[in-house]
């Protein structure tokens, strides 16, 4: 009996309604995130441009999130980051789409093509897919992770797979590169992963390439 009260009470309307919202800020956040997948394309036509479009959005948006924190509303931008802005973040500046930008533009700065695009797919479809599929569905919790899920790490081994098969056509070593990305973005750095992750998967394809 204590076990069945101890259940319901974990699957309380409440605590069941909280749920639901975590998972629609994560597809707005993860919606947002998958955006970067424009900048490989953009960096094509004009590394430049990219770039400064790059450094001027990281900016502009730290910008007006410190006018949000200060107390002002900024049109749209402050709208969505409330929307978007996870319960331990509380009324802080919200890190997430500062390192998002920063990390993708890292990966233009030190590496070279095909290295450079793999990382910032990896950093849009392996990141944010896998964190989709693991808040959703996943069920089997890896140790040492931080509440990471399998469901997410496999989900982000197959998405950085095929995106970096998609650019070179060489499944071995796009398998070494998914591998270590799957590593990468399971371990606990938090918003730090939009950085961590598309360094070291660039490094590892600019080794491989």
């Amino acid at each position: 009996m204590e076990y069945l009260s101890t259940a319901q009470s974990k699957t309380s309307p409440r605590s069941l309604g909280l749920v639901s919202q975590d998972i629609q800020k994560e597809f707005l956040r993860k919606g947002i995130h998958l955006l970067i997948a424009f900048v490989p394309g953009i960096a094509y036509m004009n590394l430049g441009l990219a770039m400064g479009l790059l450094s001027g959005g990281v900016l502009f948006y730290a910008a007006c999130e410190r006018l949000r924190i200060e107390g002002y509303y900024v049109p749209v931008i402050s709208r969505v980051t409330a929307l978007a802005a996870r319960r331990r973040d509380g009324n802080r500046f919200v890190l997430g789409p500062v390192t998002l930008g920063l990390g993708a533009l890292l990966s233009l700065l030190f590496y070279p093509n095909p290295a450079a695009s793999i990382a910032i797919y990896a950093l849009a479809f392996g990141d944010g897919l896998s964190s989709l599929v693991g808040k959703s569905f996943g069920s089997i919790r890896l140790p040492l992770t931080g509440g990471k899920s399998l469901e997410g790490s496999l989900t982000c081994l197959l998405a950085v797979f095929t995106s970096s098969i998609a650019l070179t056509g060489d499944a071995k070593r796009s398998l070494i590169v998914a591998a270590t990305a799957s590593l990468v973005e399971a371990a606990p750095t938090k918003d730090f992963d939009n950085i961590v992750l598309p360094v070291a998967v660039g490094a590892v394809a600019t080794l491989l390439f």
